[in-house]
């Protein structure tokens, strides 16, 4: 199956993985193209309830279990890196949701 892959940047790239591909073969499999660090990507399925793939199976799930088609546009998100706690707290730290939901926020052109 081929599925379309775009990360936040607007960056749109194509996957192809067998149909029995499991979501560590589709990370795997983007990490190798893109050059990503694949313990660190989050993806969500682009459909009527935009969800994350894996979220109840984990990364063992075959994509169609997790309702993945031929054809399918998945989002790319990263897991933050760990900070120690000796760094800088004064940055603001959102989990990726939150900054999904911020980014659609200001595309709508509501405040942030």
């Amino acid at each position: 199956m081929k599925v379309a892959v775009e990360i936040l940047t607007g960056t749109l790239f194509y996957i192809e993985v067998g149909n029995d591909a499991t979501v560590a073969d589709l990370k795997k499999e983007i990490g190798a193209q893109q050059k990503l660090p694949q313990d660190r990507l989050i993806l969500f399925l682009d459909n009527k309830q935009t969800r994350l793939i894996s979220e109840d199976q984990g990364d063992g799930a075959t994509l169609v279990d997790c309702g993945v088609r031929d054809g399918s546009h998945i989002y790319l998100f990263f897991d933050p890196v760990d900070l120690d706690e000796s760094s800088d707290q004064s940055w603001p730290h959102y989990s990726c949701l939150e900054q999904a939901s911020l980014s659609n926020r200001g595309q709508k052109g509501e405040g942030i």
